[in-house]
This record gives structure tokens, sequence and C-alpha cells, in this order.
């Protein structure tokens, strides 16, 4: 899979209007914890392209870009965890999970279809 790194306030703006074609993933990650660390090499394992071939996946390194998780968990109005997977479609968080919730065939099944 490929990530595409949040290092900035203007991607949240970003992600917003991309997520109004096609859905988009905010993975937040902590890389002082292990649990973190789990659940990162869980959804990757697990990560069939074939079943995400729409999804743009954002990895938040939070500790480096503390900023830009906090304006995430305010942006799209959701507590703040770590690890936590976002789900953004239409400019809204339609999903959100953590610790070791997060599932990639979960994640997939909370992927609504795309308005015309």
């Amino acid at each position: 899979m490929n990530w595409r790194e949040l290092t900035s306030l203007d991607q949240l703006d970003e992600i917003v209007e991309r997520s109004k074609s096609q859905p988009v993933l905010i993975f937040k990650h902590s890389t002082r914890c292990s649990i973190s660390a789990a659940s990162l090499n869980r959804l990757e394992r697990k990560w069939d392209g074939d079943k995400a071939q729409n999804l743009e996946a954002y990895f938040l390194d939070l500790i480096a870009y503390r900023d830009i998780s906090n304006e995430t968990s305010a942006k799209f109005g959701i507590a703040h965890q770590s690890p936590q997977v976002l789900l953004i479609q239409n400019g809204e968080c339609v999903y959100d999970n953590s610790h070791f919730g997060i599932s990639f065939d979960e994640l997939i099944e909370n992927i609504k279809p795309v308005a015309a």
C-alpha cells in the first residue's frame, strides 16, 4: 500500500475536497506506542489493493505533527485516540476506530457509495 504523509494543515482541506469524489483514510500513528505499531502492521498485512483501489490513504505521525492531529480531531468532531483510523467521505468522518478495533475489512465495509 502507498501512504501519503499528512504533514501540513493545508492537506486537511485537500482531504475534505478529495473526499467528495473518493473515500479517504487517515491513520493516526504514535511512534512511541507498541499498540500503534501492531495495529499499523496488522492493517498493512490485511490491505487488499483490489478492495481498496479507490481509497486514498494518509499517514499521520501524531508525535511529529501534534498540531495536525489536534486539528484533525476538531475538524471531524472525533475524540483523539492513538492509534486511530478515520474514514472521510463527503467532507465528514463516516467511520472511526482505534487500537485493536482497527480492521481492514470493517473499514472497507463502512465505505459509502459515492453519489452520482
